[in-house]
């Protein structure tokens, strides 16, 4: 049940950063944003010396970090 729940947080996250970036796609583009979202904010974030330490400042964090990975995206896809 975990893992449902992750994966459905992932999936919003990675829809609000592709609408704050005005990406369109399919439910499984944001599903995959939203993951390698969370893992890039937490590592970026990491490397700066912060930490999330509830839902709220973790899904700040995996916002931000699919916004990032979504300007990876558009570069690569040009």
């Amino acid at each position: 049940m975990g893992l449902i729940i992750s994966l459905a947080f992932s999936a919003a996250f990675g829809y609000v950063a592709a609408k704050l970036m005005n990406l369109q796609g399919p439910w499984y583009l944001y599903l995959l944003l939203g993951m390698a979202g969370g893992f890039v904010g937490t590592l970026l974030f990491g490397l700066l010396g912060f930490s999330s330490n509830s839902i709220i400042s973790e899904a700040i964090v995996s916002i931000i970090g699919a916004c990032v990975v979504v300007a990876l995206y558009r570069t690569l896809k040009k």
